[in-house]
């Protein structure tokens, strides 16, 4: 009875480091990934186009178009300003995005850089978006803490907005399972495709 249970135990541990590997190799190949060529132009609030490309910033989900939020000096388009803020940070000339992995709808999820500054997080950061996944907690709890941005008084999530309305609902991207399947059918298409 303890051979079979030690054999399952080892079985199970080398599976798990397997995993733990895989997850790993995932994480340090998203920061390997081409430069997708820009211009990039805002489309909406989580939304970019580089040529004929579609690209979905990854790890956040920005408030509807339409979307209205709160504040303690009323009402305000959230949806709409959550889009310039994305269209300020994405115009400057060293802006340069990263990603293959494709979304339900066939756009590229890209994580956006301008310098140093990561775009994603800082639009978590100016409370212009929530976090999707673990990547932007730190941000959103920053900028919830602060108040700022749609932390400035009462919103629906975005997910929830959209639920409420009946449109199609986005997948999490903060799937790290769903990602590394993306990845990995990416790399043996790759090695198929040479």
């Amino acid at each position: 009875m303890t051979r079979i249970f030690r054999t399952l135990r080892d079985g199970l541990l080398f599976i798990c480091f397997v995993v733990l590997a895989l997850l790993i190799v995932a994480k340090l190949d998203r920061n390997t990934d081409p430069p997708i060529p820009g211009p990039y132009r805002a489309l909406d609030r989580d939304t970019l186009s580089a040529g004929v490309e579609r690209l979905r910033l990854e790890g956040l989900d920005a408030p509807e178009f339409d979307q209205v939020c709160g504040s303690p000096k009323g009402s305000w388009n959230c949806g709409r300003e959550a889009r310039r803020a994305l269209a300020g940070l994405i115009s400057a000339a060293s802006a340069e995005c990263y990603g293959f992995a494709r979304d339900q709808y066939q756009r590229i999820l890209v994580r956006c850089q301008a310098g140093d500054t990561d775009i994603n997080a800082r639009l978590v950061r100016m409370g212009m978006a929530v976090a999707s996944g673990s990547d932007y907690i730190d941000e959103e709890d920053a900028a919830q803490r602060e108040e700022t941005g749609i932390w400035a008084g009462e919103f629906d999530r975005p997910r929830q907005w959209r639920r409420m309305r009946g449109m199609m609902e986005e997948p999490d991207d903060g799937d790290a399972f769903g990602d590394l399947w993306a990845r990995l059918r990416g790399w043996l298409g790759g090695m198929f495709a040479e």
